[in-house]
């Protein structure tokens, strides 16, 4: 039979070595946050850089290709053009969204994003705004490209102070 004194001196050990292990792991938890922190944050700006980049791939897809250095010059291209023959040119149609008119493709406007932010911020008062709530209320909720293209503008505008980044995902108009 193992003595009284044998198995308690057993216990002091296990705990000691339990000790041990527990400050290693509670050290190496530490290290494995912050090291998810570090990649959550990287993911996060790699997402950002890549929908931007779809965007822009999308809107170039979108545009006509300028002629080459080569090409002929039409009557659409001298400026003195008749309007007759720009009749071909679509005019801009308004944003029933905003009330603005700018060219649209596929349903969706482009050239004011920034003005339709800014101008959106200022009507929500000192209300904390969602990015995608913002997207939706431009009717720029389609697709995840549309949402961070509203995302990566909202940064810009951050990063530039002309709006307040309120918590995570969140902005406010920057009041004077």
């Amino acid at each position: 039979m193992v003595s009284a004194s044998h198995a308690t001196h057993n216990l002091e050990i296990t705990a000691e070595n339990l000790q041990e292990d527990l400050a290693r792991l509670e050290i190496q938890k530490q290290a494995l946050e912050r090291e998810l922190a570090a990649v959550v944050a990287h993911l996060g700006s790699v997402r950002r850089t890549l929908d931007a980049i779809e965007t822009l791939v999308h809107d170039a897809a979108q545009r006509p290709t300028p002629r080459s250095a080569g090409a002929a010059v039409t009557g659409h291209d001298r400026p003195e053009a008749s309007a007759e023959a720009r009749q071909d040119t679509p005019s801009p149609e308004p944003d029933v969204n905003s009330g603005t008119t700018g060219p649209r493709t596929g349903g969706r406007q482009y050239g004011r994003l920034t003005e339709q932010i800014l101008e959106y911020l200022d009507h929500s008062g000192d209300a904390d705004v969602r990015a995608r709530d913002i997207a939706a209320a431009l009717g720029r909720d389609q697709d995840s490209a549309s949402i961070n293209a509203v995302r990566s503008t909202l940064d810009r505008l951050v990063g530039t102070s002309r709006v307040r980044r309120t918590g995570r995902g969140l902005y406010r108009a920057k009041r004077p």
